[in-house]
């Protein structure tokens, strides 16, 4: 079977569900070795890394002819998890309906502010409601680049609130000052560069 370049939106989830594949046995194949080593998380991919996408192998199951049996898919469905921040404070116990593609979910976030829900391993969009608050949140859910793109930085800085430009993928004036700002809000050198140490605080305050 040919490799698959991925496209925007993508993730190794998706490209599992696809192919017809746990995304476990694909993202863990040696052949993938390469691309594990580069993104690290495989829900975080960008366009046009390469997934190898292997042969299927038929796999047998010895079971009576004279009873029901049930077979269920490994890792299906998928788990959506986002945080609620105010003024870097989690807001806990917020009422919330989540609509993905279609499907909905109410209920109220932790104390630490997360929203869980299970969701299609292909899901594409949704939008987070506040019903008390009025808020709406679209998700474009397999979008986020990696933190070593600009474009990934620019996305993870805006959702924390560092940032109000388009994410557009260019280390800007606008991009370095937010990420000036990010690093005097976590007491690093304030330098503006996205430095390793700078990276990893922002991947760790962001969540992924």
């Amino acid at each position: 079977m040919p490799n698959y370049n991925v496209q925007q939106g993508d993730c190794i989830s998706s490209i599992s569900q696809q192919h017809g594949f746990d995304w476990q046995a694909l993202w863990s194949h040696p052949q993938n070795s390469a691309l594990r080593n580069s993104r690290k998380d495989p829900n975080v991919l960008f366009p046009d890394d390469v997934v190898f996408i292997p042969d299927k192998q038929i796999k047998q199951v010895s079971a009576s002819v004279d009873a029901t049996h049930s077979f269920k898919l490994k890792n299906v469905p998928s788990k959506l998890r986002v945080r609620l921040l105010k003024n870097n404070v989690p807001r806990s116990n917020v009422k919330y309906v989540l609509n993905v593609d279609g499907i909905v979910t109410e209920g109220q976030t932790d104390g630490d502010g997360w929203v869980e829900a299970p969701i299609a391993p292909d899901a594409r969009q949704g939008k987070l409601t506040l019903p008390d608050t009025n808020e709406d949140y679209p998700l474009l859910l397999g979008y986020l680049d990696p933190i070593d793109q600009v474009s990934g930085m620019q996305s993870r800085l805006r959702s924390l609130g560092y940032f109000g430009g388009a994410v557009s993928g260019n280390m800007d004036d606008a991009t370095a000052a937010a990420l000036a700002s990010f690093q005097k809000a976590k007491n690093l050198a304030v330098t503006g560069k996205p430095d390793s140490q700078t990276l990893n605080a922002l991947k760790a305050a962001y969540g992924s």
